[in-house]
């Protein structure tokens, strides 16, 4: 009896040992798997050549940069502009030469960190989406204050400014921006219901965003798994003229060539760090904790009443709640703003005065909801 207690005794230990090490093996494959792959920055060996001009951050990054508009010396504006998600340097609001030249507007749009040919930021936040755009200022010799635009998830960064650098801040265009569903300040029943409405994969990422990306490289890559529409460009848009352009961009290859630049160095460095500053927990403020107490410039926000992407609901939300944004909804727009016929010059003309005596270029006007 004593002897089969013993051999019943280590029977149980060696099982217990298997067990145990069966779960390492799988825990270490797992952790490999989820692993995403190192970065290629540009400008290394086996990296992407640098072809764009570039200026020093304060940690030693670059940020790649292209200029428009009117000659930096002599504009009577200097505007920094913030792409969106899948975008780049060469992206704009698309207002036309003549009105650039006309106003005295230069225009600086660059890579935000990790996209195209800037330096990844291991390290990307909110407040170091406010401190590229100062850097990049300061680089340029923009002055003390300057003008900035931005663009659907690119807007982060100026929700970002608002709360970090607001002292050099001239004024702001917020281009459709995108909201986190998980923000404390939205109404929460409206949240869910808008939520819902939207496709699978989408709901998927944004919970893999915010639970847990360090999932997302792995994720996304899964053919089995749920994933992004936007980043695979699967997903329709209720709005006629942005339906037409994502046929056309899949169909020409262009949406494809653009996903191609922009994470030239690394879908996780440029589209998944995006996705995880963007719609993970934001624990220091959120838009609505801003206050209603205006800030010493204008804030403009342009959403399209037909957009498929940010709930045009959830955007009247946030601008009632602070009180001091001017709203422009736009009547049977989409989400890609800068794709409407005119619509960048009237941003434009509404954010920037026009010379004195000169009604051409007098703003649309907007409200205070």
């Amino acid at each position: 009896m004593a002897a089969a207690a013993a051999t019943t005794g280590n029977g149980s230990t060696s099982v217990g040992l298997l067990v145990l090490m069966a779960v390492a093996l799988a825990a270490a494959w797992f952790a490999s798997a989820v692993r995403p792959p190192p970065p290629t920055p540009c400008g290394t060996p086996g990296g992407p050549p640098v072809t764009a001009p570039r200026v020093r951050t304060r940690d030693g990054r670059s940020l790649a940069y292209a200029e428009s508009g009117a000659s930096r010396d002599g504009a009577r504006f200097k505007v920094v502009y913030s792409h969106g998600f899948s975008g780049g340097r060469m992206d704009s609001p698309r207002a036309s030469q003549a009105l650039l030249e006309e106003l005295g507007v230069y225009m600086v749009a660059f890579d935000r960190a990790g996209y195209g040919e800037s330096d990844p930021d291991p390290r990307r936040s909110l407040p170091s989406a406010a401190l590229d755009i100062e850097d990049l200022a300061d680089a340029l010799e923009l002055g003390d204050r300057f003008h900035l635009i931005c663009s659907s998830l690119g807007c982060h960064a100026a929700w970002a400014s608002f709360k970090y650098i607001p002292h050099r801040l001239a004024g702001v265009a917020m281009m459709a921006p995108v909201i986190n569903y998980r923000w404390a300040g939205l109404p929460r029943g409206l949240v869910r219901e808008l939520y819902r409405q939207q496709p699978l994969g989408d709901r998927w990422s944004l919970r893999i965003a915010s639970y847990a990306p360090w999932l997302l490289h792995w994720w996304m890559s899964q053919p089995w798994l749920p994933t992004s529409t936007v980043i695979s460009g699967s997903g329709s848009f209720p709005n006629a003229l942005d339906e037409k352009n994502r046929i056309m961009a899949l169909s020409t290859g262009m949406f494809q060539k653009r996903a191609r630049a922009a994470t030239q160095q690394g879908v996780q460095e440029s589209f998944y760090r995006d996705m995880a500053v963007m719609f993970g927990r934001w624990p220091e403020f959120e838009p609505t904790d801003l206050g209603k107490e205006a800030p010493p410039f204008p804030v403009h926000l342009f959403q399209g009443d037909e957009d498929g992407v940010v709930p045009v609901q959830l955007q009247r939300h946030i601008c009632s709640r602070l009180g001091w944004i001017t709203y422009h909804e736009l009547a049977g727009v989409g989400h890609f703003l800068s794709a409407v016929p005119g619509l960048g010059d009237r941003i434009i003309s509404t954010l920037l005065p026009g010379p004195a005596g000169n009604s051409s270029t007098a703003p649309a006007g907007g409200v205070k909801l």
